[in-house]
C-alpha cells in the first residue's frame, strides 16, 4: 500500500507507512484469515460453565455443612461454644449462599454475552460473504 496517495507528505514523514487493517477470518470462508480483531463466544461460554460449576459446588457445600451440624446443638447443650458455633455457621451460610446466588447471576450474563457474540459473528460472516459474492460477480 503506497502512503503517497493516502497520507499527505508531512504526515507520511511523521507516521511512515500506515498499518494495514484486516478483519479476522474475512479472507476465506470458515476462518484462517489471521488473528486481527478476532473474538468468539468460546471464552465467555467457558466462563459461564465455570460459574455454573461453582454455583453447584457451593450449593453442595451448604448441604454438607447443614448435614455436618445436625445434632450438634443437642450434643453440646450448655456449652458456650455452641452459641458461637451457631453464629459462625449462620455467617458462613449467608456468605456461601451469596456466592452461590452471584454465580447463578454471572452464569446467566456470561451465556447472554456468548450468544450475542455468536450472533454478531454470524451476521458479520453473512455480510462479508455477500460482499465477496457480489464483488466476484462484478469482475
Amino acid at each position: 500500500m503506497s502512503t503517497e496517495a493516502v497520507l499527505p507528505a508531512r504526515w507520511q514523514e511523521l507516521f511512515g507507512e500506515p498499518a494495514a487493517m484486516r478483519l479476522a477470518s474475512a479472507d476465506a470462508p470458515g476462518g484462517g484469515g489471521g488473528e486481527d480483531l478476532a473474538h468468539s463466544g468460546g471464552p465467555w461460554s467457558k466462563a459461564a460453565v465455570a460459574a455454573g460449576e461453582l454455583r453447584i459446588t457451593t450449593a453442595e457445600g451448604l448441604g454438607k455443612m447443614a448435614a455436618a451440624h445436625e445434632g450438634v446443638e443437642a450434643g453440646t447443650a450448655g456449652l458456650s461454644a455452641t452459641a458461637a458455633l451457631a453464629a459462625v455457621r449462620a455467617s458462613w451460610e449467608k456468605r456461601v449462599a451469596a456466592v452461590r446466588d452471584e454465580c447463578g447471576s454471572v452464569q446467566s450474563a456470561l451465556r447472554n454475552v456468548a450468544r450475542e457474540i455468536g450472533e454478531i459473528d454470524e451476521n458479520n460472516r453473512l455480510k462479508f460473504s455477500y460482499l465477496v459474492t457480489h464483488q466476484d460477480a462484478s469482475k
